[in-house]
């Protein structure tokens, strides 16, 4: 099938090189040239496993078109995704002009019958607002005989694991009511359904608020945990333990209870402000949504608080290394990331920061350029010389298993914060550490 991605962002590129790889014909376009340019080349905007080389085989293949030419890219597809951003707006909103330009840009090109596929994450209510621009542009144009549908197809995603959650989603939301259209669609996921049904049809409105509703449902999930985990920290009960025991009632499972320093990220901050701002739109008090949002901005502060309570206020002056900057392990991405709230508070206080992040790297000098309190090394054991503590705060794979001598060694005294309870606090005990982690008591 022929299809036509616009935007080359996380969701798009992704979404775009998958259907390639399956055998369906993809154009990507972009009004940013330059990226279009370096995609050309094999060089991805984004750090995501497994996508550069599927990038490459799939454009070599000619499977996957990069282009600016947007008539060329409508002419194309059938099938036309949007796929660009909805940044959040002054008030929390989803700022949904990227989506309604492209819907604009479909509408001056098209000469046949396309189906219409909103993949951003939208509001519910933005299919009509698609449908309506679409309509208007069309009959300014005097071409008003022409057909089209708006789906709603929304992605779920997780950043680090989004190409394995492409080929082989869990479910795949379809938003129409149309049954040809919902026909096409069977069509061009049927790769990917092969072993079990994962096509869920609903209607539209349905559609656009089940990705929200995911969304918050999981940022609900970890805020309850941190709530839990600091009554634990008060209580004097461990919070691995509770974890281990609710856990296991299959009512609740596993997934996204290990308490942390907050969430962040591009996804679950914008959800849950935009559903809120939703709700005031219609007059509705998100009671729930509120206390899950508050409850993750607090939770981000914990860690300098630990900091502080451990060094009282002589703060100035004082060097702490600082292992994890990217908002989750797997990606590069700095958005809303729990780090940034540390360093700033820490730099407030007049600390300086010695970082270290397997990816991000780069995306922490874009955002903070050259500042003499923040130190970028080159691995994790030169974050570590001469630091008056280590703070964990992204949970990378690599930091799992360090060489705790190392880290005492290089340390000028040996006290650890783990804002992701990596290590066993007995344990921590017995190597000499003080360890502070999340819902658990001091060690050492």
């Amino acid at each position: 099938m022929k299809v036509t991605v616009f935007g080359t962002g996380y969701v798009g590129l992704v979404q775009g090189t998958i259907l390639a790889d399956v055998g369906h014909e993809v154009v990507c376009v972009d009004v940013d040239a330059e990226k279009i340019a370096r995609l050309e080349q094999g060089i991805i905007p984004i750090y995501e496993p497994g996508l550069e080389g599927l990038v490459k085989e799939n454009h070599a293949a000619g499977r996957l078109r990069f282009t600016t030419d947007a008539a060329m890219a409508v002419a194309h597809g059938d099938i036309q995704f949007i796929a660009v951003g909805t940044p959040p707006d002054e008030d929390g909103s989803a700022d949904l002009q990227y989506v309604l330009k492209v819907a604009e840009t479909i509408a001056e090109h098209m000469d046949a019958h396309r189906i219409i596929v909103d993949k951003s994450t939208v509001p519910v209510g933005t299919a009509d607002r698609v449908r309506q621009r679409v309509s208007e542009v069309l009959e300014a144009r005097g071409r008003a005989e022409l057909t089209f549908d708006v789906v709603s197809n929304p992605e779920f995603l997780k950043e680090g694991s989004a190409v394995a959650d492409c080929q082989k989603p869990d479910r795949i939301i379809i938003g129409t009511e149309d049954e040809e259209t919902v026909e096409v669609m069977r069509e061009l996921y049927a790769p990917f359904s092969r072993q079990h049904e994962k096509i869920i049809v609903m209607d539209v409105k349905s559609a656009e608020l089940t990705k929200y509703a995911a969304n918050c449902m999981l940022a609900t999930k970890i805020s309850f945990m941190n709530e839990i985990a600091n009554l634990a920290e008060r209580l004097g009960a461990d919070i691995e333990a509770v974890r281990q025991g609710i856990g296991s009632d299959p009512r609740i499972g596993y997934h996204f209870i290990y308490p942390g320093v907050g969430y962040g990220g591009s996804c679950f901050p914008k959800d849950v402000q935009a559903l809120i701002r939703t709700a005031d739109g219609i007059d509705f008090d998100a009671k729930v949504l509120k206390a899950v949002e508050a409850r993750n901005a607090e939770q981000k502060t914990t860690l300098f608080a630990k900091i502080r309570d451990h060094f009282g206020d002589e703060l100035a002056g004082r060097t702490f290394a600082l292992w994890g900057l990217a908002f989750k392990p797997n990606t590069d991405d700095m958005r809303e990331a729990p780090s940034r709230v540390l360093m700033e508070a820490l730099w407030a206080a007049g600390a300086r920061v010695q970082a270290y992040d397997p990816e991000a790297m780069e995306e922490t000098q874009r955002l903070y350029g050259h500042r003499d309190d923040l130190i970028l090394c080159g691995t994790k054991e030169a974050a570590l010389k001469g630091a008056d503590a280590l703070v964990i705060v992204t949970e990378w794979q690599s930091f799992r298993a360090p060489d705790f001598a190392l880290i005492q060694r290089q340390l000028t005294q040996p006290v650890l914060f783990d804002g992701r309870n990596m290590y066993d606090p007995a344990r921590m005990a017995k190597k000499g550490f003080t360890y502070y982690s999340v819902g658990r008591l001091p060690q050492g």
